[in-house]
């Protein structure tokens, strides 16, 4: 959490957090500043001192002081002046508001972690140039398992209050969702609009993405909504022209976020309209009793990875390949088991290969559980995916619940 800031930062030897770019759909900038419209910021957090950010417009000042944020503008340094100091060279002259910066922080020498969202060769060459600048400072850029990464891998309850209601918002536009398909006619085993004409999967999205604007969420990756063969690859979005049919699996995954890039909620159901096929029945059997099988044995201070080997053994035993034993198989269980949510739709804890022995699930996870089937060859995949947090007294618990029916009835059929 964000009050363990200091601590993993003086643990990991990290004298200055610097993160750069917008705050908003920039996660290490939001996740101090909350979504505030600031187009382009600097956050400087020394360890031990209040962090202080710098917004780059002065039209921006009073929505860089709604972060609660000690703030300062980057006119104090002059930019105009830098500019002439560095001879025209723009890159010179960012990378000596950065140093004006740090030393104004106190700072000289250390190790700087840098994160946020910036053009990949502008951060290149002004973080080089700066420590050309400063050669007493080494500048750490930090991966997957990073300082930022352990503190938000728990979350405060603030936090977890705004993806709860992410979920809420997901499944009331899940539930449109069904009953959306559920009022449409049938023919021939194809759904058809008032019109007459068929339905296809792109409308069917275009309608999920203007339920989510309507409710204050965005939908930044799309939505899968896979069906048949499509339902078989894992993160297949679905084909936008196929039309939609009966009997099929489609697995509908769905992962908004809070307008301007807050947090994530992530969601999966595998539906068939009108029936399921004695097949697909017996997946989603195998599906579904893994998943509860997994939920039940989830314990506060598990380690993610014993999960996550749990759920290839219970598969295993019901016949069913998985990366457990053929790490390059693409039929049965091909994915990790979960992952954690928050101001990414992926991010730690983690449950696959890349887990380490710190992602547990501690009290303040927030996690999906979601196994999974896939049968490309036999045109039909299952996905089953909730999202779950450790509570204070070490429940586990869903954010939000929503029924697990595999089989959508048709009104008009």
């Amino acid at each position: 959490m964000k009050a363990d800031l200091d601590r993993w930062m003086q643990e990991s030897q990290i004298d200055v957090i610097f993160v750069v770019g917008a705050a908003q759909h920039n996660p290490a900038m939001v996740y101090f500043t909350g979504r505030v419209h600031v187009s382009q910021a600097e956050f400087i957090k020394v360890v031990g001192k209040e962090p202080i950010l710098y917004y780059a417009s002065a039209m921006e000042r009073e929505e860089a002081a709604k972060s609660g944020l000690l703030t300062q503008s980057v006119d104090i340094y002059q930019p105009r002046r830098l500019l002439e100091e560095a001879k025209g060279d723009a890159i010179l002259a960012r990378a000596l508001r950065y140093q004006r910066m740090l030393q104004d922080s106190g700072i000289q020498k250390g190790r700087i972690a840098i994160y946020g969202m910036s053009e990949v060769g502008l951060a290149y060459s002004v973080f080089s140039k700066l420590c050309q600048l400063m050669p007493e400072i080494e500048i750490v850029s930090e991966a997957e398992h990073s300082v930022l990464g352990q503190v938000r891998l728990t979350k405060d309850k603030h936090e977890i209050q705004q993806i709860q209601r992410m979920g809420e918002i997901t499944t009331e536009v899940v539930g449109l969702t069904a009953d959306f398909l559920s009022a449409q006619k049938v023919r021939n085993g194809v759904l058809i609009k008032q019109n007459d004409e068929p339905l296809r999967i792109g409308e069917v999205k275009r309608q999920i993405n203007l339920w989510l604007a309507e409710r204050g969420a965005e939908n930044p990756h799309g939505t899968v909504f896979a069906m048949g063969r499509d339902a078989a690859i894992p993160h297949s979005a679905g084909d936008d022209q196929m039309i939609l049919e009966v009997g099929k699996t489609i697995v509908f995954d769905i992962f908004p976020c809070q307008e301007q890039g807050g947090y994530y909620y992530d969601f999966t159901r595998t539906w068939c309209l009108g029936y399921a096929p004695d097949d697909v029945q017996k997946l989603y059997e195998d599906v579904r009793t893994v998943y509860q099988t997994v939920v039940k044995a989830l314990q506060v201070n598990g380690q993610c990875s014993s999960y996550q080997k749990l759920a290839c053994d219970l598969f295993e035993g019901l016949g069913h390949p998985t990366i457990q034993s053929n790490p390059s198989t693409e039929e049965g269980y091909v994915h990790s088991l979960g992952h954690g949510v928050g101001l990414q739709i992926h991010e730690r804890p983690w449950f696959g290969a890349n887990a380490t022995e710190q992602d547990i699930l501690s009290v303040g996870s927030v996690f999906t559980i979601e196994p999974g089937l896939y049968y490309p060859n036999q045109n039909m995949g299952v996905r089953l995916e909730d999202t779950y947090t450790v509570k204070d007294d070490g429940s586990i618990q869903p954010l939000v619940e929503f029924p697990f029916d595999l089989v959508l009835p048709l009104k008009h059929s």
